[in-house]
């Protein structure tokens, strides 16, 4: 291939005389518009959010399906749900969304009749709720709405009957010419819980949602028979499946009083209940999006729930690009909400409270473009692409804090550019967990192996390190080690006291909790059958795998090796099979995973919500539920149903005790730690509160577009003389070869004149 030199050089004598001047003029047009901007141009001026994420797009945007951290951006923004959260005020507080009212259960006994409040728990057969909704809500404009004028006089769905032909290249919903809409109705709540019992995708809930909701339990065997005779004859692989109707089967726990009121039926008492109503797992969901995405060749055009909600919230998804951008837009038929007036101490100072009254929200919608590292995500974020780097990571302020404080000269940079890493400590956890069906780390299957698999467990829960790898070293990531399930800041903890201190792990010295010596994990590890880790029946080193859920990018990489290490001094050796997040979910519902590190943010403000993780029929690999470990413990398991019925008191504190006692024993969690909480935010965003619980936080930020022009033009102005440098470089360059060229060209010729000359004579 021709160098660039020798190209210019081979031009024509009047494209040379050029080359050099367009070269420059080449350089500087592509230098005028060169920057790290991951958006088109004149983007910023939008009133829109930008953030990011990594590795892959969300799995599940089905409410019925989605319960992991990087969906609950796009669920919770697209779908209206009965409660929430007031955005400022903690401890939490629920308050009425589409509800309107926080309404309480009654009580009835086992023939019906209604008891008081104050009943004992024993009496009460069912809590019954009878929820008002608001009236006017109508959904996003979307397809499955859109009508027009039947033969006989009546109004007909418009896209309903559709061939393959028909759909032909659309990808988008937005792709169909006519958009309607509707009033959601209380049908559309009675529809969603009924959906809990399909068995077309995930239903992580539904384990739960079975123990309490009358009847669904059976609704959840009738539904699995209806499908089966429905699909009966389809090929296992095929994306095309009848509409499985659930309004033709009623379910006798949730049903339509009127349009506007619906009775949900739940066994005995559980208080709980009133907070996965704030989830949109209990979201209404119109029938009509199910019948839409149904038909044929809709999924093969990656037209589902899955990528493409349907709801009532104020965003909708306008468009989904795999693996690389997502963007929300304000769904112009939302109800508006004003933004709230009270918060705690400290918000007003802040200046949380400037926008007392105003509608909600506040931007036209966000925008979350994939990058894969953690680095260049910091790297845009500090020259103001990123409005914040993730929406639903409460982390990044935690990583932007600890640089300022390692580097003075950081500190000032930051300060300088006015960002804004607010921190608070919140309900959530990471921990390092024992899949309990693996026959070396898990249960075991005789009572002799399972206290072999206890003491292992146990032995490497005291050799890692959690406050010297998340308090020292992991600085960014830090926290405090947890010695149990259930964090500070919610009923029932103890954790940060002498009494929260985990026996099995740390001894009380001096007030203070230490962790115990590497000789007591070495002597457990004895016990176990592994004495300096190795199998004394077969003298093999023993070998663990550490199921990890992201892909070992270089900063992840040294965490890993980090954990390597904390096993190694105990002579176990620890193999990475790390991957992405939804592989890594894979994995854990097949089973097949042994060690793995997880994280939970907390769903609701009760311990319980941190304890299901641990109850045997939530297992994650058996029954598609929450408890990754797959942990079962008969006695865990009935003081779990007890804790469901307990109102916060003296009671419910036993009970907890004796929960975290079991499960301190059992270990089948390494407990990990209580992780700080902290965004990071630019100077022109606005109205940014740290938070675990509120997940529809977008519709509370405000943007100053404006300065964000200013101030990425500001940030970003280019350095013109390494260029220019360059420019005069290869215009040298093109000299120098023209040069050559012309002389190697004289040379010819006089070399020619001679013999010319000689054949004349």
């Amino acid at each position: 291939m021709m160098s660039l030199v020798a190209r210019l050089a081979a031009l024509p004598c009047a494209a040379r005389r050029w080359s050099a001047p367009l070269l420059a003029l080449l350089f500087a047009a592509v230098l005028a518009g060169c920057d790290n901007s991951p958006y088109p141009a004149g983007a910023a001026a939008k009133n829109i959010l930008f953030n990011s994420f990594d590795e892959r797009s969300p799995r599940y945007l089905d409410p019925t399906a989605s319960y992991s951290n990087p969906e609950s951006p796009y669920t919770y923004s697209a779908y209206d749900t009965l409660y929430g959260y007031h955005y400022l005020k903690r401890p939490y507080v629920l308050v009425p969304k589409l509800a309107e009212a926080v309404t309480p259960p009654y009580f009835v006994d086992a023939q019906g009749r209604r008891l008081p409040d104050d009943a004992p728990v024993d009496q009460i057969a069912e809590s019954v709720y009878d929820i008002r909704i608001k009236r006017g809500v109508m959904y996003a404009p979307h397809p499955a709405f859109a009508r027009k004028p039947g033969p006989d006089g009546r109004d007909q769905y418009l896209y309903h009957h559709l061939s393959r032909a028909d759909i032909g290249d659309r990808r988008s919903p937005l792709d169909f010419e006519v958009q309607g809409t509707r009033e959601v109705v209380a049908d559309d709540l009675v529809y969603a819980l009924k959906r809990h019992a399909t068995t077309r995708i995930e239903t992580p809930v539904a384990a739960v949602f079975s123990e309490y909701v009358v009847g669904l339990k059976d609704y959840i065997a009738l539904i699995k028979r209806e499908d089966a005779a429905l699909i009966a004859g389809l090929p296992r692989s095929s994306q095309d499946k009848p509409f499985l109707d659930f309004r033709r089967w009623p379910l006798a726990g949730v049903t339509a009083l009127d349009s506007h009121t619906v009775r949900m039926r739940i066994k005995g008492k559980y208080p709980q209940w009133k907070y996965w109503l704030a989830m949109p797992f209990t979201a209404p969901v119109p029938w009509e999006a199910d019948a839409f995405y149904s038909q044929p060749g809709m999924a093969a055009n990656g037209l589902t729930l899955v990528r493409w909600p349907v709801g009532s919230g104020p965003f909708m998804m306008s468009e989904y690009v795999q693996d690389r951008r997502h963007a929300m837009v304000r769904n112009p038929n939302w109800r508006g909400e004003p933004y709230p007036c009270e918060g705690m101490p400290g918000d007003k100072e802040a200046g949380l409270l400037a926008d007392c009254g105003k509608t909600l929200p506040f931007v036209d919608g966000f925008q979350s473009v994939i990058v894969k590292e953690r680095v260049p995500r910091k790297e845009l974020f500090k020259q103001g692409y990123l409005d914040v780097p993730e929406v639903e990571r409460p982390d990044w302020g935690v990583e932007f804090r600890a640089d300022a404080e390692d580097s003075d000269e950081v500190r000032s940079f930051f300060d300088a550019r006015g960002f804004k890493f607010p921190q608070t400590t919140d309900i959530n956890s990471w921990y390092l967990g024992f899949n309990w069906l693996d026959p070396v780390v898990g249960k075991g299957d005789t009572p002799e192996q399972q206290l072999r698999n206890r003491k292992l467990r146990q032995a490497l829960s005291i050799a890692i390190d959690w406050e010297e790898g998340y308090g020292r070293i992991f600085r960014t990531k830090g926290g405090e080690a947890a010695h149990g399930p259930v964090p500070p800041g919610i009923f029932g903890s103890k954790e940060g006291t002498p009494e929260g201190i985990n026996p099995v792990t740390h001894r009380l010295v001096d007030g203070k909790p230490v962790r115990r010596s590497l000789d007591d994990a070495k002597r457990l590890l004895a016990e176990a059958g592994y004495p300096g880790g190795r199998d004394e029946k077969t003298g093999r080193p023993l070998v663990l795998n550490y199921d990890y859920q992201r892909t070992p990018t270089p900063e992840i990489k040294s965490e890993l090796d980090w954990m390597v290490k904390q096993f190694g001094k105990l002579g176990v050796q620890l193999e990475i099979r790390a991957t992405d997040y939804n592989q890594f979910q894979d994995k854990v519902l097949k089973g097949k995973h042994q060690i793995f590190w997880w994280g939970w943010l907390a769903d609701y403000p009760d311990a319980e919500n941190f304890l299901f993780l641990l109850y045997g029929p939530n297992a994650k690999s058996l029954h598609q539920g929450e408890n990754a470990a797959n942990y079962s413990n008969e006695e865990f398991d009935r003081l779990y149903r007890r804790l469901q019925t307990l109102d916060d008191g003296p009671e419910k504190q036993q009970v907890i005790d004796r929960m975290v006692d079991i499960v301190r024993e059992d270990a089948p969690w390494a407990w990990g730690y209580w992780p700080y909480v902290a965004v990071a935010f630019q100077q022109w965003v606005h109205n940014g509160k740290p938070s675990i619980l509120i997940r529809d936080q977008v519709k509370y930020y405000r943007v100053d577009p404006a300065t964000r022009v200013a101030l990425q033009a500001q940030w970003n102005r280019p350095t013109w003389w390494p260029m220019l440098g360059l420019v005069l470089a290869l215009a040298g360059l093109v000299v120098l070869a023209r040069r050559s060229y012309r002389a190697r060209q004289l040379a010819t010729a006089s070399a020619v004149e001679p013999a010319l000359a000689g054949k004349g004579a």
